[in-house]
């Protein structure tokens, strides 16, 4: 069972909003679906759960077409809040779990599993706009997986969140992962995908810029990084032979370099320095490859 995006195009008039894009997403994957503001990315999430038709082309699931039928397979957390403010949780969960076909008594048992794990179950009874926005956002994620989809769409499910409650909901993105959910994940922050996601895809005005395994994509990518923490007059390293970007840091330099081969040349450029503290190479970061093919940074 796989998400199947076959030559793919959404115009609006005379603006196209995705350009013909293929993609395939095996079941069980997390994929990451990477672009600035306007890449077409909304678009496509829209076209996946069949709120929009296409232009051109097809978008599958399990090789069938994604109808009103099977909505009940799919999970949806939007970018924008969509609950209802005078709303009780409990009611608004049992609502919206009603409408994906589930008895009254499945949706109480998985709501409270859920707002335990979450360690809200004291917002039960509370109404929606009562809550702090962090905790809306976790009541909107119940919302989108309450009924085990097989299918899961989450587009920026971490904003608004402090850092442990990132924490807390990306452990449950990768459990619904193990238990074999297709899980399509858009988020701004790099280190959130290059953490979570095997596969991605990077658009840019309605273009795959970049597409494949992570690791196959920084593979290619060819340039890597060198960190370096050292007392002494590290101005001249930006000037060797292969160094392609630098940036001063409170401990050294930072310094994108062509090949691993320019960082021996710069191993040796060290040895004339008083003290080095820390010198590393590393494979290129995720924003750096952003960077690179969309000529902009991802913020």
């Amino acid at each position: 069972m796989s998400l199947v995006i076959n030559h793919v195009t959404k115009r609006f008039g005379s603006f196209t909003a995705v350009d013909d894009l293929t993609l395939q997403i095996p079941k069980k994957e997390m994929f990451g679906f990477l672009g600035a503001n306007g890449a077409g990315k909304t678009t496509t999430f829209r076209m996946i759960l069949g709120l929009l038709e296409p232009t051109e082309g097809a978008i599958l699931w399990d090789e069938q077409k994604i109808t009103y039928e099977k909505s009940h397979l799919i999970g949806y957390l939007p970018e924008e809040r969509g609950l209802y403010p005078k709303l009780k949780v409990k009611d608004q969960l049992i609502y919206l779990g009603r409408l994906r076909g589930m008895s009254k008594k499945s949706l109480l048992v998985e709501m409270e599993q859920w707002l335990e794990r979450f360690k809200i179950p004291q917002y039960a009874n509370k109404k929606v706009e009562e809550l702090s926005k962090g905790n809306q956002q976790k009541i909107q994620f119940i919302a989108s997986v309450i009924h085990r989809p097989q299918l899961l769409i989450l587009d920026e499910p971490f904003s608004g969140l402090d850092p442990v409650n990132v924490e807390l909901l990306k452990e449950a993105v990768l459990d619904l992962k193990e238990q074999g959910t297709t899980i399509v994940f858009s988020s701004h922050r790099m280190e959130h995908v290059e953490e979570m996601c095997e596969s991605l895809c990077i658009m840019h005005h309605g273009k795959p810029v970049v597409h494949g395994k992570l690791a196959d994509i920084k593979r290619a990518f060819g340039k890597k990084n060198v960190i370096v923490h050292a007392q002494g007059d590290l101005d001249r390293l930006q000037h060797l032979d292969g160094v392609t970007k630098w940036k001063k840091t409170a401990e050294g330099l930072e310094l994108q370099i062509e090949n691993e081969e320019v960082s021996q040349k710069i191993f040796t450029a060290l040895s004339h320095m008083t003290f080095v503290r820390k010198f590393v190479l590393e494979e290129p970061s995720l924003n750096d490859i952003f960077i690179e093919k969309v000529g902009a940074s991802f913020e």
